[in-house]
């Protein structure tokens, strides 16, 4: 008799372990990651298009998920751009688009999805831009340089260049983003109009003469579609 109470107290007593492990075991958290498309808009071109006089702008945002960390990203846009000073007046205009993939470099906690990346794009833009008037330029005293308004219009311009982003993603709602971003870029090519120079290029920004380098930001709101959880 004694044999068997002892057996009993002795599996009752592993039986209970068993269902304390199993307890402990389902009440740790599980991460799951969403996985989903993200589309959104760069909130700094309409800000410059309200604040700034002869610029117009407007971009769509959007990335996918496609492992824990490497996400494919792509922007679309739109920009005109005009110029206005002493001595030549001209304006810019056109579309582009950019491709490419950011690592997230952040180590989340649990239940976050925030991100700082850093991402590579291909960048090509389709554009035209407008001579309205420019100053001729002269030493000679007897006949001083004038300004001449003789406008002209070349089109079917292009340009491509290889931009390097870093930046920093944050959900501020339930898959609601806020993106800061800065941007260098590299001209790769360009095609420019006969006797003028591109000034601006839509999506690369403002040119240099001695220079194939460019620079940028962005400041976009981006709402994320969960399609699975991983």
């Amino acid at each position: 008799m004694k044999l068997k109470l002892t057996l009993l107290f002795f599996t009752s007593l592993f039986l209970c372990q068993v269902m304390a492990q199993e307890t402990a075991t389902d009440s740790i958290p599980t991460k799951k990651d969403s996985y989903g498309l993200r589309v959104g808009v760069d909130l700094s071109k309409p800000i410059r298009t309200l604040l700034e006089d002869g610029y117009s702008g407007f971009e769509i945002v959007g990335d996918f998920r496609i492992s824990e960390r490497f996400f494919v990203a792509a922007e679309i846009g739109n920009e005109e751009k005009e110029r206005f000073e002493s001595n030549l007046n001209s304006i810019a205009s056109g579309s582009y688009v950019k491709l490419g993939a950011d690592f997230n470099a952040y180590q989340n906690w649990l239940g976050m999805e925030n991100l700082i990346y850093g991402g590579l794009r291909y960048g090509f833009s389709t554009f035209k831009q407008e001579l309205l008037a420019y100053g001729i330029y002269t030493t000679n005293q007897t006949f001083p340089g004038t300004f001449r308004v003789d406008p002209q219009e070349f089109t079917g311009l292009t340009a491509s260049w290889v931009e390097l982003q870093v930046g920093v993603k944050t959900e501020i709602l339930n898959n609601l983003y806020l993106t800061i971003n800065l941007q260098l870029k590299r001209m790769i090519s360009q095609k420019e109009p006969e006797n003028f120079d591109n000034l601006y290029i839509p999506g690369f920004n403002r040119t240099y003469d001695f220079s194939e380098f460019g620079a940028g930001y962005g400041y976009s709101i981006s709402y994320l579609i969960p399609i699975f959880k991983k």
